[in-house]
């Protein structure tokens, strides 16, 4: 059911490529061997170990990993009734919950692939994303805000069927009768749909006895989840993550942490588990280590500094601006921060300042790393011991190889010290982008990953991003698209013209900027732009600011040029920050 792989240097290793073989803090091992198996082992093993312990902590209900293994196993029995079976894209449009993890692993034990969905896009988007990665069924929960997109999606027709479990449930037993008493308006009724003949109720799916009929995983090759991420085009595409992938990345992971206890850590999950940092890092590293997942279904800082305070957490995985508002919270110095040993930052760059404050206020290092949704999807960490160097994103994880390719010539790797794209080979790159061969090709060199970053490389092997090959904005620690957003304003009928760029923002770390010049005798506001928008792309997506101008500086092409209006939007930023 496992095996051992080693990811071996190239014949080359003693030369400077590979020169953080040589400074691993200790007990790192680059070499160490990595356990290959199906996802779903990470769970099963946690059960067998540590049943009795809470697995899950969701707004006050606990549930041991005896009861959600139990879950898992009654919940695979209806999905193989339902038909599904290998290789079956089923769907999650959740929020952090126990049924997203139950759900997560029951679909892989019934052979089936997770198709991660952000429940904050719009209909369209999760139409345009069913009918690429041909997700077969959905599974949600009976929220209106989440029942009536899948509604729609059934209505539409690029949707078969729906598996709709209960909120109340999930929460303390008062909790659930004050949120049916007074918050009933938030809830939907599936069985008075127009569509009720293709809604699966969950207790529909967990009603009937027997076993789940075991499936034969190929880990290397089954894919376990299709992860959705722009690439460097914008054009959203399905990472194929396959078994190994993973598995081994939570392992890799792991490894930068070796004082991590199996069966008394308490991690956060504050990050959304349908993004791969926190599917990983959060949910996955916390069943590895039969952690108890305090789950929190939408982030609000008040509330999250309440549950920091009550259940005492160990590990907090983040982005910059998690942890940057915990140092800016107006009730800090009298929240207990004491409990944290281990945070992880990804997504975005980490402030030096924000890294050393946080860590002199809570005594808990915070270890900034880098990774993709195609590398599963952490491919660098900073080391828990060793030196800290401003702005990098550390070393390649055990088992990984970054190689920094010239930007003129891709097979060419550039020396130590140089600017260089980032390339990736390891045993958590993807197996490629789903029904996308070429895009596939164009994304690798040899046996390496091209990411479109670009990043230095010192002499002990630390990375230093420097750049973006691709025209990408990260937002709170999401991908946005300028390419996605100027496509939707353009649907708007008085818009001739719009560039999008990212800019500074407090809130978000980086946020678009829309710049649009409108048709000639037409008008339009800021207001009508956003309204326009408000179906079309997600509250990520969406430009903290529109700004109307009657020319948009062009290339000598005449192409819409970015570059003056990024220089004009840093010298405004420098002139405030003067001032």
């Amino acid at each position: 059911m496992s095996t051992m792989v080693r990811t071996r240097p190239p014949a080359n290793a003693s030369q400077p490529s590979m020169p953080w073989l040589d400074h691993y803090p200790r007990g790192v091992d680059w070499h160490m061997p990595l356990l290959v198996a199906p996802l779903y082992k990470l769970l099963d093993d946690a059960v067998e170990r540590h049943g009795e312990l809470p697995c899950t902590n969701f707004l006050g209900r606990t549930l041991t990993y005896a009861e959600i293994g139990h879950e898992v196993e009654r919940a695979t029995l209806g999905l193989q009734r339902l038909g599904v079976k290998k290789g079956t894209k089923v769907g999650l449009l959740l929020p952090n919950s126990p049924t997203f993890i139950i759900y997560f692993f029951a679909v892989l034990k019934a052979g089936g692939t997770v198709v991660n969905f952000n429940p904050l896009y719009t209909v369209c988007e999760l139409s345009q994303q069913v009918k690429d990665s041909d997700t077969e069924l959905m599974v949600t929960l009976d929220l209106k805000v989440l029942f009536d997109k899948v509604e729609a999606l059934l209505q539409q027709g690029c949707l078969k069927r729906a598996v709709v479990a209960p909120f109340p449930p999930l929460l303390p037993l008062t909790k659930a009768t004050l949120f049916r008493l007074f918050r009933s308006k938030e809830l939907a009724h599936p069985l008075s749909s127009p569509v009720r003949d293709k809604i699966v109720l969950d207790a529909e799916v967990m009603t009937g006895g027997g076993k789940p009929e075991p499936v034969a995983i190929d880990p290397m090759n089954d894919i376990a989840v299709l992860q959705y991420t722009g690439g460097t085009t914008g054009t959203p595409k399905g990472a194929m993550l396959s078994h190994a992938n993973v598995y081994v990345n939570v392992q890799q992971v792991g490894a930068t942490a070796p004082e991590l206890e199996d069966g008394v850590e308490r991690v956060l999950g504050v990050l959304p588990f349908f993004h791969v940092f926190a599917l990983t890092v959060v949910m996955n590293l916390g069943i590895a280590r039969a952690a108890e997942i305090i789950i929190m279904p939408r982030f609000n800082l008040d509330e999250a500094l309440k549950l920091i305070d009550k259940t005492r957490p160990t590990i907090l995985p983040g982005v910059p601006t998690l942890f940057n508002a915990i140092l800016n919270h107006p009730r800090i110095a009298s929240v207990d921060l004491s409990s944290l040993k281990f945070c992880l930052s990804g997504g975005a760059a980490l402030p030096l300042e924000v890294k050393q404050r946080f860590e002199a206020v809570t005594g808990c290092k915070v270890v900034e790393g880098y990774g993709l949704s195609e590398t599963s999807p952490v491919v660098t960490s900073n080391p828990l011991e060793g030196p800290v160097k401003p702005g990098s994103i550390g070393m390649p994880l055990v088992g990984t190889i970054v190689s920094l390719r010239d930007l003129g010539d891709p097979t060419k790797e550039v020396p130590i010290g140089e600017k260089g794209e980032i390339c990736v080979k390891g045993p958590q790159v993807m197996r490629g982008y789903y029904k996308r061969p070429q895009e596939t090709a164009d994304q690798t060199v040899g046996e390496f990953l091209r990411t479109g970053d670009v990043a230095r490389m010192d002499e002990q092997g630390y990375f230093f991003i420097e750049d973006r090959i691709k025209d990408l904005i990260i937002s709170s620690g999401f991908n946005v698209y300028p390419r996605r957003v100027e496509e939707a304003i353009y649907e708007h009928a008085a818009v001739a013209e719009v560039t999008v760029i990212g800019i500074k923002d407090k809130k978000r770390g980086e946020a678009p900027k829309a710049f649009v010049r409108l048709k000639e005798g037409m008008t339009a506001t800021s207001a009508d732009i956003f309204e326009h928008l408000s179906t079309r792309i997600s509250k990520i997506e969406m430009p903290s600011e529109i700004e109307f101008r009657a020319e948009l500086p062009k290339t000598m092409i005449g192409k819409l040029s970015k570059k003056e209006l990024k220089a004009e939007e840093a010298a405004r930023q420098q002139s405030t920050t003067a001032a």
